[in-house]
């Protein structure tokens, strides 16, 4: 297989492909991130993958390039990373108890070929108590995180009921999806 850059610097897809043991390099390009008005928020992860993958692969040549965005949906409204502490508590006391979807948008680009597609999965929170909140984000500073949330931490062990879908995409990367395509329309 060709050489694999990662367009992200985010620590979990890093560690995602790692644990796929894929042979990768890290490297990002300075993406503006807002999306046309107007543009349902299903579809706001991949346009933005598609563009992260866009202002890499200009970079590099014959290299496989995997791009992905992802965000949180409740209501089809976009909840972006938060601000700060209280934007933070402010999220997550809007996704008490409640379902709401992970949408991430993975786009993989060689040369010309290019693939894209999303994976949403189903998240239910229980009902949190204001002291889990701000336990959560004091300890675990959740600001560079869509949703302000990891599944992986103490919040995702303690709050989450259930998830429909797959766990790596609310994680940030649909690794097993990757892969399949990766083996089904990259390979050598």
């Amino acid at each position: 297989m060709s050489k694999i850059i990662l367009a992200s610097q985010s620590p979990r897809r890093k560690q995602l492909m790692e644990m796929a043991e894929l042979s990768f390099e890290v490297l990002i390009a300075d993406v503006d991130e807002t999306n046309p008005p107007g543009m349902p928020g299903e579809e706001v992860p991949e346009f933005l993958a598609r563009k992260k993958a866009d202002a890499v692969a200009h970079l590099v040549q014959d290299a496989i390039v995997i791009a992905a965005d992802t965000v949180v949906l409740l209501d089809h409204h976009i909840l972006g990373k938060p601000r700060d502490a209280a934007h933070a508590i402010e999220i997550l006391g809007q996704l008490s108890g409640r379902m709401h979807k992970v949408v991430t948008g993975v786009c993989i680009r060689q040369g010309a070929k290019e693939r894209g597609f999303s994976v949403t999965t189903e998240v239910y929170f229980r009902k949190l108590t204001p002291t889990q909140i701000e336990h959560y984000v004091t300890h675990y500073k959740p600001f560079d995180k869509a949703g302000a949330y990891a599944i992986q931490e103490w919040i995702g062990v303690t709050g989450i009921e259930k998830i429909n879908g797959d766990y790596y995409n609310v994680m940030g990367l649909p690794i097993g999806d990757v892969i399949a395509v990766l083996g089904r329309d990259f390979a050598e």
